[in-house]
């Protein structure tokens, strides 16, 4: 288990890794994010607010977290394919002095990680969130995620074989 603290905005954050195929509570799940592979390259898309990063988002109004991935990756990079639940973070707000009970996430919470096998990949649209995408071998993801961190390698090692 790997754990690192992170800056999101002002605000510092501890994010833990937790290899699980069982879901956590899901009522603190705040995303789903998927590491997604064709052909051994990883798919990155690039998000208007955030720059490169995996297909993923937040749950709406009575989605499933599978159900989230699948919707994410499809309006993010226009694919779809069979995924498999990685694990989670444990996203901890214990060290963030800016955290309140106002806040739209909770003190600890969890983002979902899976792996996803992409079988079709679709017409790129960018009518959602994403201006582009791309497939790149998963050794140089660091060259494009600014801010990618060993619990994100952690990860990114456990889909890698998984999807193989």
């Amino acid at each position: 288990m790997n754990s690192t603290y992170v800056l999101w905005g002002k605000s510092k954050v501890k994010l833990t890794w937790r290899p699980d195929s069982v879901l956590p509570d899901t009522s603190r799940v705040t995303s789903v994010h998927g590491f997604c592979f064709k052909e051994g390259k990883l798919l990155l898309v690039n998000l208007l607010k955030r720059g490169w990063d995996f297909p993923g988002g937040h749950l709406e109004e009575g989605e499933s977290p599978q159900e989230c991935l699948k919707r994410e990756v499809m309006e993010e990079a226009y694919v779809s394919g069979s995924s498999h639940l990685l694990g989670y973070l444990v996203v901890d707000h214990q060290s963030n002095p800016h955290w309140n009970e106002q806040s739209p996430y909770p003190k600890v919470g969890f983002q979902l990680f899976y792996a996803m096998n992409v079988e079709e990949v679709y017409t790129f649209g960018a009518d959602y969130e994403s201006v582009e995408r791309c497939w790149i071998d998963p050794v140089y993801v660091a060259d494009y995620y600014l801010e990618w961190n060993g619990v994100y390698e952690e990860i990114l090692s456990v889909a890698r074989t998984v999807h193989t």
